[in-house]
């Protein structure tokens, strides 16, 4: 199943508990799984964290590995 979807039935099972306790819980798991996700996600990058993420990014490019803004929008859609 596409992630998208998994997150809309996980809403909809979400929206389906009545049980406070079971309610509190996930909202803590959410918190410690997005103080994990965008833990760092304020300290800039390091100059060699640049020059590699550049480097990686004309890698890519030069393979072909991208998608043009137009591709997007129909994704987004």
């Amino acid at each position: 199943m596409e992630l998208a979807n998994r997150k809309i039935d996980f809403i909809r099972d979400f929206l389906k508990l009545t049980n406070e306790e079971a309610i509190s819980e996930l909202e803590d798991l959410l918190k410690k799984q997005l103080e994990i996700n965008f833990a760092g996600a304020d300290k800039p990058f390091s100059e060699e964290e640049l020059i590699a993420r550049t480097l990686r990014s004309e890698a890519d490019f030069s393979a072909r590995k991208f998608k043009t803004s137009e591709e997007l929008m129909k994704k987004y859609k």
